[in-house]
């Protein structure tokens, strides 16, 4: 469902880069709204298939047919696997080798549907941020969907968080060139209170033990996943993200054929669209109750407390 309408301020300049894989469904969504945004340079990248999965084949080369079918001026560039990298490599190499070609640009992933407003408020806030190192993202979804704390500063379209969700982003080669696939140093942070200094108490225990244990379940083979190390490598270098005020990305890839999200949401199925310019937050710090909503850090002590009071009502 995409709300209201937007209208370009201009044509797009920016380019975009879209990773693929065995969805047919759901990249051809996603392939319309690229189509409709017309980039001027499109950066196709597709794992190979699994051989034994029966029929990924065919369906690897359906949406390598469906997300090539280029009809406006533009430069069309592939990366196709021939063999199955998997979610850390796969990905991961993708965006390295996108950045290897361009300075700046917007990444997209099958399953994330973005309002036609994305595009232009990654472009806006790329060329803003293009020289700010302590910016590293530009994120395209809200998990609040609409977060009321952004609404108290009138003409802000955004603010700034620790975290930021990677459904729909945009970056820099400035920033990617850090990436750290094996999370080196994470152990020796961990226990220097790094996480806590940076974020907090609450908030940066939360975010160490679950880095901690994702770096684990990464190096034994449990987690095939590339997003965790950038999530950790921007905490490394205390950069921020810009999250929209509204979400522009809505999640499609829920459901049986989805690696990591299997269960449908409803709420995750809204797109917003905003009005350019998009003007930036008068604050210059991190929105932290944003981003212990984002952890779900004090939902359960209030649910707790929510049950306690009916059940003795």
């Amino acid at each position: 469902m995409e709300r209201d309408e937007f209208v370009p301020p201009a044509p797009l300049k920016t380019a975009v880069l879209f990773i693929v894989f065995n969805r047919p469904d759901t990249a051809k969504q996603v392939f319309e709204a690229i189509r409709k945004a017309r980039p001027p340079r499109l950066y196709v990248a597709a794992d190979g298939p699994s051989l034994n999965r029966v029929g990924e084949v065919n369906k690897v080369a359906t949406v390598r047919a469906i997300c090539t079918a280029v009809d406006w001026p533009c430069e069309l560039k592939t990366l196709f696997r021939d063999e199955n990298l998997g979610c850390k490599d796969g990905p991961s190499s993708a965006i390295t080798w996108f950045f290897s070609q361009e300075n700046q640009g917007i990444i997209l992933e099958d399953d994330c549907l973005p309002s036609q407003s994305f595009f232009w408020f990654c472009e806006e806030l790329l060329d803003r941020y293009v020289y700010d190192n302590r910016i590293f993202m530009i994120s395209g979804y809200n998990k609040m969907l609409e977060w009321p704390e952004a609404n108290s500063t009138a003409k802000s379209a955004y603010f700034y968080s620790s975290l930021g969700g990677i459904w729909g982003w945009a970056s820099w080669q400035r920033a990617w060139q850090y990436y750290d696939k094996n999370m080196s140093g994470i152990e020796e942070l961990a226990l220097s209170g790094f996480f806590e200094d940076l974020l907090g108490r609450s908030l940066g225990g939360v975010r160490r033990r679950q880095l901690l244990r994702a770096n684990k379940e990464i190096s034994s083979g449990q987690l095939d996943t590339w997003d965790y190390q950038w999530r950790y490598i921007r905490h490394k270098h205390s950069a921020l993200a810009c999250v929209p005020r509204k979400s522009l990305i809505a999640n499609i890839g829920h459901g049986d054929d989805a690696t990591h999200t299997r269960l449908n949401s409803p709420d995750r199925v809204v797109r917003h669209q905003m009005s350019a310019p998009f003007g930036p937050p008068v604050s210059k710090s991190p929105d932290r109750k944003y981003d212990k909503r984002f952890l779900g850090i004090g939902l359960h002590s209030k649910l707790k407390r929510f049950l306690s009071y009916w059940r003795f009502k």
